[in-house]
């Protein structure tokens, strides 16, 4: 089986430099859905037809396990699968998908495939209100298909006709071929159309099955920006419903945007405008408070992420409590009921079992031990201006408020920083270590007062 995705369209209405099929939805580019859409059909060949911004849209999705195919210069759907054809695996069928098409779903595919595979023409199309600028599907007295007449081609009549093709069919490949070899431009617009080859099909007999989606929304392609956006809703809201048919609590399912992949456990509580990006997996009982965004992060069971907290690339450990106002930031693992509260930022850095930083501190490149206290103001100074370097926090540490801990450096187990300590040699166990000028009251000393001009 062949997958042709025609992905070639300038999109002009988009108004943006970027090419059409690369604008993203739910935090992947639209061609990348039909992809991934392609791909749950198990095709031996997918072939991408490309052609407005070159290079970037092959560039952007990779070129692993896909025939990428050039559209120069471009002159219509039917021209654009001829580029595909020394692509495909010549017997079997081929599929013709639409890069700024990305919600068809697989149910809605899979029964075409299988019509196709039986020697019929398996087309997709959809009823609507207003067809206005869709091609028209014809019929004849028995209600078979005799054809598609372009809405700029259609003459009065047949702009009534409300069942439009929605350009995704399925044929037999060594048909397509054949069909596509015969296609002519004498239209309105000088192109070759792709809807042609169904005529071609009714003239030899071959069998038209149409198919139509579960939801109109299906075959919804892009144009615009308004367009973009309306998808956009439109997919969140269906993985917002797949989470609250799982047992998830959403606080309101209209203000959640995930943009990747996300698991969640039991019990699991999302509040509003909670943004999840790229693989997150929250596990039971967790709770996620509002304005949260959480990329590429694993959040085990109990855990509680407090509003506006910040977390990426990260592993959050049973029972942490993290935020608000925190910001994770990648290679940082917490262990099971570590705090981190708010205003601190932690990066590449280890906390340990029950360990905690709770104020307005800076944690980087830190291997730090379990039941440890961070006080508030702590810094770890990491960075010299050219390397980074470790700080080691052994178990059972108070680290004093307004610490600076200059890295290389260790302090080791049991240990207490005094408030106000700047260390710059290893900590000794079980002792206290503190680095402060003497304090001095001048009693002679003046407040400054403003000179009068």
């Amino acid at each position: 089986m062949n997958i042709v995705i025609l992905a070639a369209g300038q999109g002009t209405r988009m108004r943006s430099a970027l090419p059409k099929v690369l604008h993203p939805i739910a935090g992947k580019p639209l061609v990348q859905h039909v992809l991934d859409t392609a791909r749950t059909l198990n095709p031996t060949k997918v072939c991408v037809v490309y052609g407005h911004g070159g290079e970037a849209v092959p560039e952007k999705i990779g070129r692993e396990n896909i025939a990428w195919a050039k559209q120069e210069p471009q002159l219509g759907t039917g021209h654009a699968v001829m580029q595909a054809i020394p692509h495909l695996d010549k017997d079997g069928v081929t599929m013709i998908l639409y890069g700024d098409v990305p919600l068809t779903k697989t149910s809605t595919l899979q029964p075409m495939v299988q019509s196709a595979n039986a020697g019929k023409f398996a087309l997709l199309t959809v009823e609507l209100d207003d067809p206005t600028g869709y091609g028209r599907v014809t019929r004849n007295e028995h209600n078979k298909v005799t054809g598609i007449v372009e809405h700029k081609d259609a003459n009065e009549a047949q702009k009534h006709i409300h069942e439009i093709n929605t350009g995704i069919m399925c044929v037999p490949t060594q048909k397509l071929s054949g069909w596509l070899s015969k296609l002519q431009n004498n239209n309105s617009q000088k192109e070759y159309y792709l809807t042609d080859i169904l005529k071609m099909a009714v003239d030899e007999g071959i069998a038209v099955e149409t198919f139509n989606p579960a939801d109109e929304w299906e075959t919804n392609g892009v144009n615009s920006k308004t367009q973009l956006v309306e998808l956009e809703r439109i997919l969140q809201e269906t993985y917002a419903e797949a989470l609250l048919e799982q047992g998830v609590t959403l606080m309101d399912p209209w203000r959640i945007d995930i943009r990747g992949e996300l698991k969640c456990g039991r019990d699991v509580s999302i509040d509003i405008n909670c943004v999840f990006e790229g693989k997150v997996s929250l596990a039971d009982n967790v709770r996620i408070g509002a304005n949260c965004v959480l990329k590429n992060v694993m959040v085990a069971a109990g855990a509680n992420i407090e509003p506006f907290s910040h977390i990426e690339d990260a592993v959050i450990g049973a029972d942490c409590r993290v935020g608000p106002y925190a910001r994770i930031r990648p290679g940082t693992v917490l262990a099971e009921k570590a705090h981190v509260g708010n205003f601190v930022e932690i990066k590449k850095s280890t906390l340990g079992v029950g360990s905690k930083a709770n104020h307005l501190s800076y944690i980087g490149d830190a291997t730090i031990g379990n039941n440890v206290n961070i006080g508030a103001g702590t810094i770890t100074c990491n960075y010299d201006g050219v390397n980074k370097f470790q700080t080691i926090i052994e178990d059972d540490v108070f680290i004093g408020s307004d610490t600076q801990l200059v890295a290389p450096v260790t302090v080791r187990r049991g240990a207490t920083l005094g408030a106000g300590t700047t260390l710059t040699h290893e900590a000794p166990p079980d002792t206290l270590t503190i680095s402060r000028t003497k304090q001095v009251s001048l009693s002679s000393w003046k407040r400054p007062v403003k000179k009068i001009k």
